[in-house]
């Protein structure tokens, strides 16, 4: 059983590493994924293999969307971030209550304190999935195999995330097509600049009964009774 779950968790990785580098948008692109796992590798054969060459993971590109500049790391990433529009809208409950079932679920994270945490929401029905890792990116890699995996399409839902909002995880939040991210740390400057320019609502320093909503705040409303900062009416 827990050599089942691992290569599981490890399919789920290598799925959505491949999709966060732009090498699928869909898991049926995949025609043959095997894993060795004592050396350490995956091994990958696609129905349509790519024929861009190492210039496609190493430049830098800058394009123009809606009249600013935008700018991505690499060029990749201006092809497979996606501008969000629509979605739902979460309460400050849900953001909170979200946040503690991230938190709650990890017991790994209990154990150690030395791993992270992200989760998929679904607005209505509430947890789909919940992933941790070492390494922040993985986490959420493992997130996006998951979804494309069972086809789960992310327009309606939210990322809980234990880390930082650093520009790379708002542009992975934005390529796996999630509306709203959430996260009880801080984000940086550029992260918040992708997010309002992608159309990510961020929200950070969840914490003991606050929140700070940075980027599209109409996707968070308040509880009932509740003014539009969380205080009584």
């Amino acid at each position: 059983t827990v050599i089942f779950v691992v290569v599981a968790l490890a399919l789920e990785l290598v799925i959505g590493f491949l999709a966060s580098e732009g090498v699928i948008r869909r898991h049926e692109e995949i025609k043959d994924l095997s894993l060795d796992l004592d050396g350490g590798f995956a091994h990958v054969a696609l129905h349509r293999p790519q024929s861009t060459g190492k210039d496609f993971y190493a430049k830098r590109f800058i394009g123009s969307c809606c009249g600013k500049s935008r700018q991505f790391y690499f060029h990749n990433d201006a092809r497979t971030a996606k501008t969000v529009t629509g979605g739902p809208a979460l309460t400050s409950g849900q953001c909170f209550g979200y946040m503690q079932a991230l938190q709650a679920q990890s017991a790994d994270f209990r154990l150690t304190g030395g791993v992270h945490n992200a989760a998929l929401f679904h607005a209505e029905t509430g947890l789909v999935a919940a992933r941790a890792d070492i390494g922040r990116h993985n986490a959420l890699d493992k997130l996006f195999g998951h979804a494309l995996k069972h086809r789960i399409p992310a327009k309606r839902h939210a990322i809980a995330f234990s880390g930082r909002l650093s520009s790379e995880i708002v542009l992975k939040a934005a390529k796996i097509g999630c509306p709203i991210l959430l996260s009880k740390s801080a984000p940086t400057d550029l992260a918040l600049r992708l997010a309002e320019d992608l159309g990510l609502t961020c929200v950070g320093f969840i914490r003991e009964g606050s929140m700070n909503i940075y980027t599209h705040a109409h996707r968070v409303v308040p509880e009932q009774g509740e003014g539009r900062h969380g205080l009584p009416e």
